[in-house]
């Protein structure tokens, strides 16, 4: 089942390409961002985004998936 406070959580990742921002946005600590993005990434089974340290990146797949998760 998906938890609808990951998909939240990816969609501030990808609006802001940073954790950090993220977590700024929700008021939540960054490592509880990245935890549940792995967690969902593990749960899909699909790697959605690349971590550098400028910030993310997200894969193709990655992309499809926030749109659909967008809309959720």
């Amino acid at each position: 089942m998906l938890d609808i406070k990951r998909l939240q959580y990816l969609v501030a990742v990808y609006r802001y390409r940073s954790f950090t921002r993220a977590s700024e946005e929700l008021f939540v600590t960054q490592p509880a961002i990245s935890l549940a993005v792995k967690a969902l990434e593990r749960q899909t089974g699909i790697q959605l985004l690349d971590r550098q340290a400028n910030g993310v990146v997200f894969t193709p797949e990655g992309e499809q998936y926030v749109l659909h998760a967008q809309h959720i």
